[in-house]
């Protein structure tokens, strides 16, 4: 898979360099491990493969990287301002005194691949347009609750978008959560959509009081799924879809399609190593993110203005 990719794109390999797009882009150090058996080198090609996903979400958004210089059991540092020292093809747009990188291009990522990115961070809203989403987005989250618990809250959580009209993708954080996406019109600012996701959220916790929380303070959270609301904001981030996490299983937020949350699934299903087969083999399931229907939340504002 990865071969075959390599050579679709024409990729030149030379003595730590990687050629793709026009630019040449340094790999130092390409045997130091980032994952468990997983080279910089390696991590370079899966990326590679990645890298048409990844950039198709990430593009014209405010990034955020995590870096593991020495790997996922090193020590690590976010990474907002871009480094001094960035090639000419990597973009910038400066945001509230921070001049952050944009995931333009394959050279940028394969750039920031050899830095020990090994996590890949965006804002809710492109950098030209930073008050208004691009989609609704609610992140589930364990408290030290089984993940059998999050796939009951996201199924929960679609037949009430539902109702309302609405449909989402969903995909792994990566890590133990999962995160539902609506995608909408560019018309909607992020006080109108913070309006929706938190009479979803109480309705939800209401309704299902001994699964579901909103309770920001961990420690009051029991064993329940926190259902979070308030991270979809202007400046704030989220994983992106199709970004490794920084775990020992070098797992990927990964898109699923709603009939695998029936299914006796994990995140760490879904890993750099398999990734590229599943998608030759579903295609991207978060494409309907870009070119399905997308939502005008006009009328149920309101609603929820008027009896919430």
């Amino acid at each position: 898979m990865i071969n075959n990719y390599l050579l679709m794109e024409s990729w030149e390999i030379g003595d730590m360099y990687v050629r793709i797009d026009g630019e040449e882009v340094k790999i130092s150090n390409p045997d130091k491990e980032l994952f468990p058996g997983i080279t910089k080198w390696a991590y370079v090609q899966y990326l590679g493969v990645l890298g048409p996903y990844l950039l198709r979400y990430c593009r014209d958004r405010l990034l955020t990287t995590i870096r593991f210089p020495d790997g996922v059991f090193g020590d690590s540092f976010y990474q907002k301002n871009v480094p001094v020292s960035k090639p000419h093809f990597v973009s910038t747009t400066k945001a509230e005194n921070t001049e952050y990188v944009m995931l333009q291009n394959i050279p940028t990522l394969i750039w920031l691949a050899n830095l020990a990115c090994l996590e890949f961070h965006a804002s809710f809203h492109s950098y030209n347009r930073v008050n208004t989403p691009t989609e609704l987005i609610f992140d589930l989250d364990p408290t030290g609750s089984p993940f059998e618990q999050v796939k009951e809250v996201a199924i929960y959580t679609r037949e009430l978008i539902n109702e309302m009209g609405l449909d989402g993708i969903v995909k792994t954080s990566g890590a133990s959560g999962l995160q539902i996406y609506i995608p909408l019109e560019p018309i909607h600012t992020f006080e109108e959509t913070r309006k929706i996701s938190t009479f979803v959220a109480r309705y939800l916790s209401e309704k299902y009081p001994k699964l579901i929380t909103i309770e920001r303070r961990v420690k009051d959270r029991g064993t329940k799924v926190y259902f979070d609301y308030l991270q979809h904001w202007r400046g704030k981030t989220l994983i992106a879809p199709y970004s490794p996490r920084s775990k020992k299983e070098a797992n990927v937020s990964t898109p699923l399609e709603w009939d695998e949350l029936i299914q006796p699934i994990r995140p760490s299903d879904f890993t750099l190593t398999n990734i590229g087969d599943r998608i030759s083999e579903k295609g991207d399931i978060f494409s309907p993110i870009y070119k399905g229907t997308k939502y005008n939340l006009t009328t149920l504002l309101q609603f929820v203005r008027k009896y919430f």
